[in-house]
């Protein structure tokens, strides 16, 4: 079912409630979900909901009595206008109980002030500048921020033979936050920036930016810009340039779905990444995970980890109204979800009482290729970390 047919199935489901009784209404737990699913960035729509209805697919569509449904909404890429519009519909005529979703931070950002005038609860599913929570009382964060996920890899690059490094990350606020991150543990452990450039979020073209890394000849490059084409086109011009060849490696952030780790070839081998899910780890709670992802995947596409986060925040919204019985009052969700502490497919996490943010494992892993195929080996994990940005 392609993803027109989708908005179709879910406009029709939304036409015969609005028709329907209040008591119907009262009976239904409904989730307004707001991410990117066509255009450039509609992998992470897509990816997020996916974890959502695989969450469903293991626990059911029922919780504490209550039908759970879904309704989607396209922003059609990290468009902060389009995602206020949505909302503001969402809230006001289909009466949602809580927002969810927002791949990107402009999209969460111009959302915020909504949420807190209609009191109901926002839960961040992959936007991860550390600022978003602070915008409103009722924005939660199941995902990551940059800052959470690039700090350990600077005590790591630091302890581990790295001295020299130059950065490069994509010219908004949650590059500028990784860049924040990564540098200030990197310097706290004795090692040095040698440079820095920002780039465009939308430039397709790295390879200028690459060029001035050769320059600086360092020994290795710290990377945050979004999964898919511009982590390609990145790695593309890295390899072009002979840097791995000359023993630079890179310190990569970024998502990195199963598809653009195979598109990666052999160049991969020279990443070392920082990552809040290893999709390789062996617990009960990832076997039901990937299992129930891969039935309610179209292609049976491995997750990348906003999927987890779309998974974990329907774990979240269940624990929370299997406490209140039901009762999706604003105020009571956000009460009920401050400490909130989860199994997830990524580890244990938690949901941090005072900063409404999440709290977990960070992995740190190496590229591996062998029979044609890339896969991330863990090789050190970090636990219990909260977001350097709020302390």
């Amino acid at each position: 079912m392609d993803f027109r047919k989708t908005l179709a199935m879910t406009a029709a489901c939304m036409a015969m409630g609005l028709a329907g009784s209040p008591s119907h209404a009262q009976d239904t737990i409904k989730i307004g979900m707001i991410a990117p699913f066509t255009g450039a960035m509609a992998d992470y729509g897509r990816r997020i909901l996916n974890g959502m209805n695989a969450y469903i697919k293991v626990h059911g569509d029922t919780v504490a009595g209550k039908k759970v449904e879904i309704i989607v909404r396209d922003t059609t890429g990290p468009v902060p206008e389009i995602s206020k519009r949505l909302a503001q519909e969402l809230l006001t005529r289909d009466k949602v109980n809580v927002l969810a979703g927002f791949g990107f931070t402009p999209e969460a950002l111009a959302a915020a002030p909504l949420a807190t005038r209609a009191k109901t609860p926002l839960i961040i599913m992959n936007a991860a500048a550390s600022s978003i929570t602070t915008r409103s009382p009722y924005v939660a964060r199941v995902s990551f921020t940059l800052q959470q996920i690039a700090a350990p890899m600077g005590i790591w690059a630091a302890k581990h033979g790295f001295k020299n490094v130059f950065t490069i990350v994509s010219d908004y606020a949650p590059g500028l936050d990784a860049k924040a991150g990564f540098e200030k543990t990197f310097k706290e452990n004795g090692g040095k920036i040698v440079g820095s450039v920002q780039v465009p979020l939308n430039s397709p073209d790295l390879a200028p930016f690459v060029h001035r890394i050769q320059d600086a000849k360092p020994d290795a490059v710290f990377v945050f810009v979004p999964g898919g084409d511009q982590i390609t086109g990145f790695m593309k011009a890295f390899k072009e340039r002979g840097l791995g060849k000359a023993g630079v490696k890179v310190l990569l952030v970024s998502e990195l779905p199963n598809e653009v780790l195979q598109a990666l070839g052999d160049s991969a081998t020279n990443i070392f990444i920082s990552t809040q899910y290893m999709e390789g780890r062996a617990s009960p709670e990832n076997e039901k995970f990937l299992k129930a992802y891969e039935q309610v995947s179209q292609d049976k596409e491995l997750p990348a980890p906003y999927s987890v986060a779309g998974y974990d925040g329907m774990a979240a919204i269940y624990a929370v109204a299997k406490k209140l019985h039901g009762d999706m009052n604003g105020d009571k969700v956000m009460a009920a979800l401050k400490g909130l502490k989860l199994e997830s497919p990524r580890g244990p996490i938690s949901i941090d009482p005072e900063t409404r943010d999440i709290v977990q494992r960070i992995y740190i892993g190496s590229i591996q290729r062998k029979d044609g195929k890339n896969s991330v080996v863990e090789l050190t994990h970090f636990d219990n970390v909260k977001d350097p940005g709020k302390q």
